[in-house]
């Protein structure tokens, strides 16, 4: 049985068959962010009202380090898929993939903008 209406099928648009593996991608992160999102605030938390040297040696600690890791790389890989569905319902033709692509870069610059300032405090030493 085809779940593809005549229109579809005329001009070449049937399914993509990419559906259920995104649905799937979307729903792992949305948990991951579940259980992430609180780890996260607990250690924003812990480093509010510091001066600068024990913030940067509050986040290169193991723990706070990892946690906002994985905070920053599932959170914007989730905004990059979901932007995507949002992109590839209102926009359409040239604008829909410059948008992709702009939203692409501006997900992976954050993902490596954090890591490079995570690991710049992890491997700095400050003098408390």
């Amino acid at each position: 049985m085809r779940y593809i209406t005549p229109r579809k099928a005329a001009i070449g648009m049937g399914s993509a068959r990419s559906g259920t593996l995104h649905h799937w991608q979307m729903t792992v992160t949305s948990a991951a962010l579940l259980i992430l999102t609180p780890l996260f605030l607990i250690v924003v938390g812990g480093a509010i009202g510091l001066e600068r040297e024990a913030v940067i040696a509050h986040f290169g600690r193991p723990f706070a380090g990892i946690i906002t890791a994985l905070f920053i790389v599932v959170g914007m890989v989730h905004f990059i898929k979901g932007t995507r569905i949002m992109l590839d319902d209102y926009l359409h033709g040239t604008a829909n993939r410059v948008a992709i692509i702009v939203s692409h870069i501006f997900g992976w610059g954050v993902i490596a903008t954090a890591l490079f300032a995570l690991a710049k405090m992890a491997f700095t030493t400050p003098v408390i």
